[in-house]
């Protein structure tokens, strides 16, 4: 069973940047689309961005032009470039494929966004 890990994750101000990571225990990326999902407290998770295996790209309208989504097969890992950080992006954010595919979710990265 391929195994996700996600990192990066923190406290940052309003406005700020992190970039966070996730690495897959075998090569999918090849195979599968990847994306970005993220659970704020009380909400259902929900999709944020995915990219193909061909470096397509798309991105949900509350953080389009904010956030970039790129991958590198090689080292088996996606990364989730995020700009401008707004409150409403504090949140779990966890990686997976797009649709999902049976894998099993990882532990998550908690972003949180606060002055």
């Amino acid at each position: 069973q391929v195994q996700l890990v996600e990192s990066g994750g923190g406290l940052v101000q309003p406005g700020g940047f992190l970039r966070l990571s996730c690495v897959a225990s075998g090569s999918i990326f090849s195979m599968y689309t990847m994306g970005w999902y993220r659970q704020a407290p009380g909400k259902q998770r929900e999709w944020v961005a995915h990219i193909t295996g061909v470096g397509d790209t798309l991105y949900a309208d509350s953080v389009m032009g904010r956030f970039a989504i790129t991958s590198d097969n090689a080292k088996n890992t996606v990364y989730l470039h995020m700009n401008g950080l707004k409150p409403e992006d504090t949140a779990v954010y966890y990686c997976n494929t797009v649709p999902l595919q049976g894998l099993h979710w990882g532990q998550g990265t908690q972003v949180t966004v606060s002055s």
